[in-house]
Protein backbone atom coordinates (compact mmCIF):
# COMPACT_ATOMS: atom_id res chain seq x y z
CA UNK A 1 0.00 0.00 0.00
CA UNK A 2 2.79 2.20 1.00
CA UNK A 3 4.39 1.66 -2.59
CA UNK A 4 1.68 2.65 -3.92
CA UNK A 5 1.16 5.70 -2.39
CA UNK A 6 4.78 6.51 -3.10
CA UNK A 7 4.05 5.43 -6.86
CA UNK A 8 1.05 8.22 -6.77
CA UNK A 9 2.78 10.90 -5.56
CA UNK A 10 5.66 10.73 -8.16
CA UNK A 11 4.80 13.58 -10.11
CA UNK A 12 5.06 12.02 -13.30
CA UNK A 13 2.22 10.08 -12.19
CA UNK A 14 0.00 12.78 -10.16
CA UNK A 15 0.46 15.11 -13.16
CA UNK A 16 -0.97 13.36 -16.00
CA UNK A 17 -3.89 12.41 -13.23
CA UNK A 18 -4.50 16.17 -12.27
CA UNK A 19 -4.26 17.42 -16.19
CA UNK A 20 -6.99 15.12 -17.50
CA UNK A 21 -8.63 16.00 -13.97
CA UNK A 22 -8.29 19.88 -14.76
CA UNK A 23 -9.70 19.27 -18.76
CA UNK A 24 -12.27 17.22 -17.26
CA UNK A 25 -13.03 20.76 -14.99
CA UNK A 26 -12.42 23.44 -17.61
CA UNK A 27 -14.01 21.26 -20.87
CA UNK A 28 -16.54 23.41 -22.80
CA UNK A 29 -15.89 26.44 -20.09
CA UNK A 30 -15.17 30.00 -20.90
CA UNK A 31 -12.17 30.50 -18.44
CA UNK A 32 -11.10 33.75 -16.49
CA UNK A 33 -7.57 34.76 -16.75
CA UNK A 34 -6.55 33.18 -13.27
CA UNK A 35 -7.63 30.07 -14.23
CA UNK A 36 -6.65 29.66 -17.53
CA UNK A 37 -2.95 30.63 -16.29
CA UNK A 38 -3.22 27.36 -14.01
CA UNK A 39 -4.56 25.57 -16.82
CA UNK A 40 -1.60 26.67 -18.93
CA UNK A 41 1.14 25.63 -16.17
CA UNK A 42 -0.95 22.44 -15.49
CA UNK A 43 -0.61 21.58 -19.53
CA UNK A 44 3.33 22.67 -19.28
CA UNK A 45 4.02 19.74 -16.84
CA UNK A 46 1.52 17.18 -18.51
CA UNK A 47 3.86 17.91 -21.87
CA UNK A 48 7.02 17.20 -19.61
CA UNK A 49 5.12 14.12 -18.07
CA UNK A 50 4.75 12.93 -21.55
CA UNK A 51 8.26 12.87 -22.64
CA UNK A 52 9.30 11.37 -19.22
CA UNK A 53 6.78 8.28 -20.33
CA UNK A 54 7.42 8.31 -24.03
CA UNK A 55 11.19 7.97 -23.24
CA UNK A 56 10.47 5.01 -20.49
CA UNK A 57 8.57 3.07 -23.49
CA UNK A 58 11.18 3.82 -26.03
CA UNK A 59 14.37 2.59 -23.42
CA UNK A 60 11.76 -0.42 -23.06
CA UNK A 61 10.81 -0.99 -26.87
CA UNK A 62 13.81 0.27 -28.61
CA UNK A 63 14.57 2.58 -31.43
CA UNK A 64 12.77 3.09 -34.13
CA UNK A 65 9.86 1.92 -32.11
CA UNK A 66 10.14 4.22 -29.25
CA UNK A 67 10.03 7.60 -31.52
CA UNK A 68 7.19 6.39 -33.11
CA UNK A 69 5.02 5.30 -30.33
CA UNK A 70 5.52 9.44 -29.42
CA UNK A 71 5.18 10.48 -32.51
CA UNK A 72 1.67 8.42 -33.95
CA UNK A 73 0.02 9.07 -30.65
CA UNK A 74 0.35 13.00 -30.48
CA UNK A 75 -1.00 12.42 -33.78
CA UNK A 76 -3.62 10.52 -33.34
CA UNK A 77 -5.00 12.44 -30.16
CA UNK A 78 -4.90 15.94 -32.63
CA UNK A 79 -6.45 14.46 -35.83
CA UNK A 80 -9.36 13.20 -33.36
CA UNK A 81 -9.24 17.14 -32.00
CA UNK A 82 -9.38 18.31 -35.47
CA UNK A 83 -12.33 16.73 -36.93
CA UNK A 84 -14.52 17.07 -34.17
CA UNK A 85 -13.72 20.91 -34.79
CA UNK A 86 -14.58 20.40 -38.55
CA UNK A 87 -17.68 18.65 -37.66
CA UNK A 88 -18.86 21.52 -34.96
CA UNK A 89 -17.50 24.38 -36.73
CA UNK A 90 -18.86 24.31 -39.96
CA UNK A 91 -18.30 26.18 -42.93
CA UNK A 92 -15.50 28.36 -40.65
CA UNK A 93 -13.41 25.82 -40.11
CA UNK A 94 -13.17 24.02 -43.83
CA UNK A 95 -8.92 25.28 -44.23
CA UNK A 96 -8.55 23.95 -40.49
CA UNK A 97 -6.82 20.74 -42.10
CA UNK A 98 -4.85 22.22 -44.19
CA UNK A 99 -3.59 25.12 -42.17
CA UNK A 100 -2.94 22.49 -39.02
CA UNK A 101 -1.19 19.98 -41.44
CA UNK A 102 1.14 22.30 -42.68
CA UNK A 103 1.88 24.13 -39.54
CA UNK A 104 2.96 20.64 -38.12
CA UNK A 105 5.47 19.98 -41.30
CA UNK A 106 7.17 23.35 -40.75
CA UNK A 107 7.20 22.95 -37.09
CA UNK A 108 8.72 19.50 -37.76
CA UNK A 109 11.03 19.93 -40.55
CA UNK A 110 12.32 23.14 -39.54
CA UNK A 111 11.77 24.41 -35.86
CA UNK A 112 12.34 20.74 -34.31
CA UNK A 113 15.12 19.72 -36.95
CA UNK A 114 16.73 23.22 -36.38
CA UNK A 115 16.79 23.50 -32.17
CA UNK A 116 18.04 19.86 -32.32
CA UNK A 117 20.82 20.63 -34.86
CA UNK A 118 21.52 23.90 -32.61
CA UNK A 119 22.06 21.70 -29.53
CA UNK A 120 23.71 18.49 -31.07
CA UNK A 121 26.16 20.73 -32.89
CA UNK A 122 26.97 22.96 -29.84
CA UNK A 123 28.07 19.69 -28.17
CA UNK A 124 30.20 18.25 -30.73
CA UNK A 125 30.29 20.37 -33.49
CA UNK A 126 28.99 18.14 -36.09
CA UNK A 127 26.15 15.65 -35.70
CA UNK A 128 26.11 12.35 -37.66
CA UNK A 129 23.07 10.23 -38.45
CA UNK A 130 22.27 7.65 -41.17
CA UNK A 131 21.25 9.28 -44.54
CA UNK A 132 19.78 6.40 -46.16
CA UNK A 133 16.76 6.34 -43.12
CA UNK A 134 16.48 9.80 -42.62
CA UNK A 135 16.27 10.34 -46.57
CA UNK A 136 13.82 7.77 -47.11
CA UNK A 137 11.80 9.40 -44.12
CA UNK A 138 11.96 12.62 -45.82
CA UNK A 139 10.99 11.45 -49.03
CA UNK A 140 7.70 10.33 -47.85
CA UNK A 141 7.14 13.44 -45.99
CA UNK A 142 7.55 15.28 -49.46
CA UNK A 143 5.33 13.01 -51.29
CA UNK A 144 2.52 13.01 -48.67
CA UNK A 145 3.05 16.90 -48.68
CA UNK A 146 2.73 17.58 -52.17
CA UNK A 147 -0.18 15.02 -52.74
CA UNK A 148 -2.28 17.11 -49.73
CA UNK A 149 -1.22 19.95 -49.71
CA UNK A 150 -0.12 21.43 -53.58
CA UNK A 151 -1.98 19.41 -56.05
CA UNK A 152 -5.35 20.70 -54.82
CA UNK A 153 -4.21 23.87 -55.61
CA UNK A 154 -3.97 23.08 -59.29
CA UNK A 155 -6.66 19.92 -59.96
CA UNK A 156 -9.85 21.69 -61.57
CA UNK A 157 -12.61 18.74 -61.20
CA UNK A 158 -13.78 20.89 -58.04
CA UNK A 159 -14.04 24.57 -57.70
CA UNK A 160 -11.31 26.21 -55.54
CA UNK A 161 -8.07 24.61 -53.86
CA UNK A 162 -10.06 21.69 -53.01
CA UNK A 163 -9.83 17.77 -53.91
CA UNK A 164 -13.25 15.85 -55.87
CA UNK A 165 -14.92 13.12 -54.00
CA UNK A 166 -12.73 10.55 -55.79
CA UNK A 167 -9.75 12.68 -55.24
CA UNK A 168 -9.98 12.96 -52.10
CA UNK A 169 -10.43 9.57 -51.44
CA UNK A 170 -7.25 8.27 -54.01
CA UNK A 171 -4.94 10.86 -51.51
CA UNK A 172 -6.42 9.18 -48.28
CA UNK A 173 -5.73 5.55 -49.68
CA UNK A 174 -2.43 6.54 -50.97
CA UNK A 175 -1.40 8.68 -48.00
CA UNK A 176 -2.40 5.67 -45.80
CA UNK A 177 -0.76 3.16 -48.12
CA UNK A 178 2.45 5.34 -48.06
CA UNK A 179 3.17 6.19 -44.73
CA UNK A 180 2.07 2.06 -43.58
CA UNK A 181 5.09 1.25 -46.10
CA UNK A 182 7.11 3.32 -44.01
CA UNK A 183 6.48 2.22 -40.92
CA UNK A 184 7.23 -1.21 -42.30
CA UNK A 185 10.28 -0.22 -43.77
CA UNK A 186 11.41 1.35 -40.51
CA UNK A 187 10.33 -1.06 -38.02
CA UNK A 188 10.99 -4.60 -39.68
CA UNK A 189 12.82 -4.62 -42.77
CA UNK A 190 15.19 -1.63 -42.60
CA UNK A 191 15.10 -1.43 -38.80
CA UNK A 192 19.29 -0.58 -38.83
CA UNK A 193 18.39 2.21 -40.96
CA UNK A 194 16.73 4.48 -38.36
CA UNK A 195 19.23 3.82 -35.13
CA UNK A 196 21.77 6.41 -33.87
CA UNK A 197 25.19 6.09 -35.77
CA UNK A 198 28.30 6.77 -34.09
CA UNK A 199 30.81 9.44 -35.73
CA UNK A 200 32.49 6.15 -37.55
CA UNK A 201 29.25 5.25 -38.83
CA UNK A 202 28.21 2.07 -36.74
CA UNK A 203 25.08 2.18 -36.11
CA UNK A 204 24.14 2.14 -31.77
CA UNK A 205 20.94 1.28 -29.70
CA UNK A 206 20.01 4.03 -27.25
CA UNK A 207 21.02 3.44 -23.45
CA UNK A 208 22.65 0.23 -24.39
CA UNK A 209 24.13 0.12 -20.74
CA UNK A 210 20.81 1.42 -18.77
CA UNK A 211 19.07 -0.84 -17.02
CA UNK A 212 15.78 -1.46 -18.77
CA UNK A 213 12.14 -1.13 -17.46
CA UNK A 214 10.15 -4.27 -16.71
CA UNK A 215 7.20 -4.97 -19.09
CA UNK A 216 5.31 -3.50 -16.13
CA UNK A 217 6.41 -0.29 -15.75
CA UNK A 218 6.44 0.54 -19.54
CA UNK A 219 2.65 -1.09 -19.78
CA UNK A 220 1.68 1.60 -16.75
CA UNK A 221 3.84 4.66 -18.83
CA UNK A 222 1.86 3.76 -22.13
CA UNK A 223 -1.21 4.46 -20.06
CA UNK A 224 0.06 7.49 -18.56
CA UNK A 225 1.20 8.47 -21.80
CA UNK A 226 -2.13 8.65 -23.45
CA UNK A 227 -3.68 10.37 -20.39
CA UNK A 228 -0.77 13.09 -20.78
CA UNK A 229 -1.49 13.78 -24.95
CA UNK A 230 -5.22 13.68 -24.13
CA UNK A 231 -4.45 16.24 -21.44
CA UNK A 232 -2.25 18.23 -23.64
CA UNK A 233 -4.27 18.55 -27.06
CA UNK A 234 -7.65 18.85 -24.47
CA UNK A 235 -6.11 21.78 -22.80
CA UNK A 236 -4.41 23.24 -25.55
CA UNK A 237 -8.16 23.49 -26.76
CA UNK A 238 -9.38 25.08 -23.77
CA UNK A 239 -6.93 27.32 -24.22
CA UNK A 240 -7.85 28.49 -27.24
CA UNK A 241 -10.53 30.83 -26.57
CA UNK A 242 -7.81 32.85 -24.67
CA UNK A 243 -5.44 32.42 -27.05
CA UNK A 244 -8.20 33.67 -29.75
CA UNK A 245 -9.03 36.58 -27.65
CA UNK A 246 -4.87 37.92 -27.63
CA UNK A 247 -4.65 37.08 -31.03
CA UNK A 248 -7.90 39.38 -32.55
CA UNK A 249 -6.64 41.75 -29.37
CA UNK A 250 -3.31 42.03 -31.32
CA UNK A 251 -4.43 42.37 -34.89
CA UNK A 252 -3.43 39.29 -35.93
CA UNK A 253 -4.65 37.15 -38.91
CA UNK A 254 -6.64 33.92 -37.67
CA UNK A 255 -4.47 31.19 -38.60
CA UNK A 256 -1.91 32.60 -36.24
CA UNK A 257 -4.46 30.42 -33.33
CA UNK A 258 -3.40 27.21 -35.59
CA UNK A 259 0.13 28.25 -35.08
CA UNK A 260 0.02 28.68 -31.84
CA UNK A 261 -2.12 25.09 -31.04
CA UNK A 262 0.00 23.35 -33.39
CA UNK A 263 3.45 24.70 -31.09
CA UNK A 264 1.69 23.50 -28.18
CA UNK A 265 0.44 20.23 -28.96
CA UNK A 266 3.71 19.07 -30.84
CA UNK A 267 5.98 20.17 -27.46
CA UNK A 268 6.37 16.56 -26.62
CA UNK A 269 8.01 15.71 -30.10
CA UNK A 270 10.41 19.15 -29.62
CA UNK A 271 11.40 18.65 -26.11
CA UNK A 272 12.35 14.43 -26.73
CA UNK A 273 14.00 15.49 -29.43
CA UNK A 274 16.28 18.04 -27.87
CA UNK A 275 16.68 15.77 -25.13
CA UNK A 276 18.17 12.99 -27.54
CA UNK A 277 20.32 15.29 -29.39
CA UNK A 278 21.76 16.48 -26.37
CA UNK A 279 22.50 12.43 -25.94
CA UNK A 280 24.32 12.59 -29.03
CA UNK A 281 21.74 10.71 -30.37
CA UNK A 282 20.45 13.24 -33.69
CA UNK A 283 19.00 10.02 -35.60
CA UNK A 284 16.21 9.98 -32.32
CA UNK A 285 15.12 13.72 -33.04
CA UNK A 286 15.19 13.02 -36.93
CA UNK A 287 12.90 9.98 -36.37
CA UNK A 288 10.53 12.01 -33.85
CA UNK A 289 10.20 15.48 -36.64
CA UNK A 290 9.90 13.58 -39.55
CA UNK A 291 7.64 10.75 -38.26
CA UNK A 292 5.69 13.55 -37.05
CA UNK A 293 4.81 15.56 -40.10
CA UNK A 294 4.36 12.08 -41.99
CA UNK A 295 2.18 10.86 -39.23
CA UNK A 296 0.31 14.31 -38.91
CA UNK A 297 -0.73 14.06 -42.54
CA UNK A 298 -1.35 10.10 -43.39
CA UNK A 299 -3.27 10.01 -40.71
CA UNK A 300 -4.90 13.25 -41.02
CA UNK A 301 -5.65 12.75 -44.18
CA UNK A 302 -7.61 9.84 -44.43
CA UNK A 303 -9.29 11.21 -41.37
CA UNK A 304 -11.15 14.16 -43.13
CA UNK A 305 -11.63 11.79 -45.78
CA UNK A 306 -14.14 9.89 -43.57
CA UNK A 307 -15.28 12.82 -41.95
CA UNK A 308 -16.01 14.89 -45.12
CA UNK A 309 -19.36 12.57 -45.53
CA UNK A 310 -20.67 14.57 -42.39
CA UNK A 311 -18.93 17.95 -43.05
CA UNK A 312 -21.17 21.12 -44.84
CA UNK A 313 -19.27 23.26 -46.91
CA UNK A 314 -16.02 22.62 -49.24
CA UNK A 315 -12.71 20.79 -47.87
CA UNK A 316 -10.16 23.67 -48.69
CA UNK A 317 -6.42 21.72 -48.83
CA UNK A 318 -4.23 23.35 -51.48
CA UNK A 319 -1.42 25.81 -50.08
CA UNK A 320 -1.69 29.30 -51.34
CA UNK A 321 1.66 30.46 -53.37
CA UNK A 322 3.49 31.87 -49.93
CA UNK A 323 3.43 28.56 -48.47
CA UNK A 324 3.92 26.46 -51.49
CA UNK A 325 7.13 28.23 -51.57
CA UNK A 326 7.79 27.56 -47.95
CA UNK A 327 7.44 23.60 -48.32
CA UNK A 328 9.26 23.59 -51.37
CA UNK A 329 12.49 25.59 -49.72
CA UNK A 330 11.88 23.48 -46.50
CA UNK A 331 12.57 20.42 -48.70
CA UNK A 332 15.24 21.30 -50.85
CA UNK A 333 17.14 22.51 -47.63
CA UNK A 334 16.11 19.44 -46.31
CA UNK A 335 17.90 17.45 -48.64
CA UNK A 336 20.76 18.93 -49.11
CA UNK A 337 21.60 18.48 -44.97
CA UNK A 338 20.33 14.87 -45.19
CA UNK A 339 22.75 13.83 -48.10
CA UNK A 340 25.99 14.18 -46.74
CA UNK A 341 24.64 12.28 -43.23
CA UNK A 342 26.76 15.05 -41.21
CA UNK A 343 25.19 18.41 -40.59
CA UNK A 344 27.18 21.59 -38.96
CA UNK A 345 25.55 24.59 -36.69
CA UNK A 346 25.04 26.19 -40.35
CA UNK A 347 22.33 23.86 -41.65
CA UNK A 348 21.01 24.04 -37.96
CA UNK A 349 20.95 27.78 -38.97
CA UNK A 350 19.04 27.73 -41.77
CA UNK A 351 16.22 25.53 -40.85
CA UNK A 352 15.61 27.84 -37.99
CA UNK A 353 15.65 30.83 -40.19
CA UNK A 354 13.07 28.95 -42.10
CA UNK A 355 11.11 28.37 -39.22
CA UNK A 356 11.10 32.11 -38.15
CA UNK A 357 9.71 33.28 -41.49
CA UNK A 358 7.04 30.76 -41.72
CA UNK A 359 6.18 32.19 -38.24
CA UNK A 360 6.61 35.75 -39.07
CA UNK A 361 4.38 35.73 -42.43
CA UNK A 362 1.60 33.91 -40.09
CA UNK A 363 1.70 37.08 -38.13
CA UNK A 364 2.49 39.54 -41.27
CA UNK A 365 1.28 37.60 -44.33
Amino acid sequence: MIYYMRRFLDWTVAVPVLALLALALAWGRPLPLIPAILAAIVLAGAVLAAVHHAEVIAHRVGEPFGSLVLAVAVTVIEVALIVSLMLSGGANTSSLARDTVFAAVMITCNGIVGISLLFATLKRRVAVFNAEGTGGALATVATLATLSLVLPTFTTSAQGPAFSSAQLIFAAVASLALYGLFVLTQTVRHRDYFLPVTHDGKAVTPDDHAPQPSGRTAMVSLGLLLVALVSVVGLAKVESPLIEKAVSSAGLPQAVVGVVIALLVLLPETIAAVRAARRDQFQVSLNLSLGSAMASIGLTIPAIAVASLWLEGPLLLGLGGTHMVLLALTVAVSTLTVVPGRATLLQSGVHLVLFASFLFLAVSP
